[in-house]
């Protein structure tokens, strides 16, 4: 008999070269995603308030609300190789750009249009997988895909940690050139992929039904919730860091500790996980996730500072795959991609709320944003543990954002 490990490699083994291109350049750019972590810390560096500087963070989760609705349709209209060119190429130059932008509203205007351009490959590379990959793979290939990004995203903040003590241009230029190179490939190594036409049905129909979903608008509403304090990641935590004298390379570092040990240990603690109902293990997850972040009020070194991370990694893990998965179970087979859509949209509007918000509370008392964290939680832990719903029997096969998450941040 064949073990599992050897059919996971078998079934790699399988998937066709366009999709291992994708699985490198994607690699290249997630280990460039420089600016997003370090933005906060970037301005306040020029003089900036925390506030100011949590403000022009949050545009870029506002670029992420138009990517996540653009990005599908340029992905169907303009073809997926195409629509992954446009994100990296235009992402390059907007990068460029807004290292030298001064002034609050043009730092808000760049930051936003980057969070626009740089999002726009996702729908995209989701889809191309979608299409290259029957669907008796599809699982390998999104776990592959994601599996590049999250090895990428434990390796480039510390090295952009390192950049950043000699000079915060080199995060803009290393996610220029990052992009260029995922840019690159799709020209170069990528089919174009499906194009789509719209489905008939009465216009407004998908919104309506959407909507009327009342589980699933409270599951949106929660996983707001638990974005807001995921997002603390990028917000107030360097910001405490640097309160407590430490450097953004430890920071760096911290953040890379959390995508090794999903790198690590996510997939095998999902053969444990689904043995569960769905809805217990997100609420499970996001308690988990709250607790590691409010442990961060206690955490004033090196060491309890990588315990918090590690506490509120598992987490996330427990939370932001099954997550997913639990999506794809709701969704009717024809608004699928409506649902993923919906789910997506949360990603950034919690994006938009945690650094807008989570700067501010830090600047009030940087102890209690941390509990507050805490309290947020558990608000969100209660609205998803009431949901309907049973253990996840087959995991999606076409997830709306594998980029780093908590309920999420697909790394």
């Amino acid at each position: 008999m064949i073990d599992p490990q050897e059919r996971l490699l078998r079934s790699l083994r399988a998937l066709p070269r366009p999709v291992w291109w994708l699985f490198a350049g994607s690699f290249v750019n997630r280990f460039g995603s420089f600016i997003s972590v370090f933005l906060v810390l970037y301005l306040v560096d020029r003089g900036y308030s925390a506030p100011a500087a949590g403000s022009v963070a949050a545009a870029y989760g506002v670029g992420g609300l138009g990517a996540a609705v653009i990005g599908g349709y340029l992905a169907d209209r303009i073809g997926r190789r195409n629509a992954i060119a446009v994100s990296m190429f235009s992402s390059a130059v907007t990068a460029l750009v807004l290292s030298q932008v001064e002034g609050l509203p043009g730092l808000w205007l760049f930051t936003a249009l980057f969070g626009l351009t740089s999002d726009l490959y996702r729908p995209a590379s989701a889809a191309l997988l979608t299409d290259l990959v029957p669907s008796e793979r599809r699982l390998v290939a999104f776990a592959g895909y994601r599996l590049a990004i999250n090895v990428g995203f434990a390796v480039g903040p510390a090295v952009a940690g390192v950049l950043a003590e000699r000079s915060f241009m080199w995060l803009f230029v290393g996610e220029a050139a990052t992009s260029i190179v995922l840019g690159a490939v799709a020209l170069v190594a990528l089919p174009e992929g499906i194009r789509t036409r719209r489905r008939e049905e009465a216009r407004g129909a998908g919104l309506r039904t959407v909507s009327a979903d009342r589980p699933f608008v409270i599951f949106l509403i929660a996983v707001v919730l638990a974005g807001f304090v995921y997002w603390q990641s990028g917000a107030a935590f360097p910001l405490h860091l640097r309160d407590n004298g430490l450097s953004t390379s430890v920071y760096g570092l911290l953040i890379g500790l959390n995508a090794t040990i999903i790198v690590l240990l996510e997939l095998p603690l999902m053969r444990f996980v689904r043995r569960f109902s769905a809805p217990r293990v997100i609420a499970l997850g996001v308690l988990i996730t709250g607790i590691g972040f409010a442990l961060t009020a206690l955490a004033h070194s090196v060491l309890p500072l990588a315990a918090t991370v590690i506490v509120w990694t598992f987490g996330e893990i427990a939370a932001a795959p099954t997550s997913s998965a639990y999506v794809a179970e709701m969704a009717p087979d024809r608004l699928r991609g409506r649902y993923q859509g919906a789910y997506g949209l949360t990603f950034a509007l919690s994006n938009i709320l945690a650094p807008a918000v989570g700067t501010s509370l830090y600047a009030w008392s940087p102890s209690g944003v941390w509990l507050i964290c805490g309290a947020v939680s558990v608000l969100s832990a209660a609205l998803i543990v009431g949901l309907p719903g049973g253990r996840i029997r087959g995991p999606h096969v076409e997830p709306p954002d594998v980029g780093p998450e908590v309920p999420g941040a697909d790394r």
